[in-house]
């Protein structure tokens, strides 16, 4: 099929001008009628693989970003007034790894209490939010990551968060006991399973 220059012209203006990503159920309503948004994505991200900007999909939404070995050239020096705790990237990354999870699980596989502060600072970062009710006695909260997540962190899918290997290799990893990640090697299979759980 051939892609009408015209589309095409105006996908990549609404993707230019976009503050924040665009699903093709977005671009689909704005362009007219029987225009291919998949040939249309294709042929832009093909087009920009080599520019100075690419078109990358994150979440399943697609925009433009500074090609990644050029991000030094915008990088700025800036004193950081707010970092996450220690806690905090622990909770997220327990979150990200074993989603849907309750918060009793987070304080076993943490092996300390967990503060509602750290919580907090999570959901005010937007980075995770309740998934529903599990399904055991007492119903408890689960919690999982959310799309600002993975757009913060680059990432299309939840599946496509580093393995085991890949931050052992990095050097990512704190691998002594007791800490969170020493078992993570037995988990790397199904990190991800959704159980059975009742929404809101």
């Amino acid at each position: 099929m051939t892609i009408d220059p015209e589309h095409l012209r105006m996908a990549e203006a609404l993707l230019f001008a976009s503050r924040e990503p665009l699903d093709e159920a977005a671009l689909a309503e704005r362009l007219p009628d029987g225009a291919d948004i998949g040939a249309l994505l294709a042929t832009l991200q093909d087009s920009y693989k080599a520019r100075g900007v690419n078109l990358v999909r994150l979440a399943g939404k697609w925009c433009f970003l500074t090609a990644p070995d050029l991000a030094w050239l915008l990088e700025m020096e800036r004193e950081t007034t707010r970092k996450l705790s220690r806690a905090a990237l622990e909770t997220l990354a327990i979150i990200a790894y074993h989603q849907p999870v309750t918060r009793a699980e987070i304080e076993e596989i943490r092996g300390v209490g967990l503060s509602r502060g750290t919580m907090d600072v999570l959901f005010d970062a937007g980075w995770i939010r309740p998934r529903g009710r599990r399904r055991t006695p007492g119903r408890p909260v689960t919690y999982g990551v959310t799309e600002e997540f993975l757009i913060h962190f680059g990432l299309d899918d939840i599946k496509d968060l580093p393995g085991f290997d890949e931050m052992k290799a990095a050097g990512l990893l704190n691998l002594e006991p007791g800490s969170i990640f020493a078992d993570l090697a037995t988990t790397e299979e199904d990190p991800i399973i959704d159980e059975e759980e009742e929404e809101y």
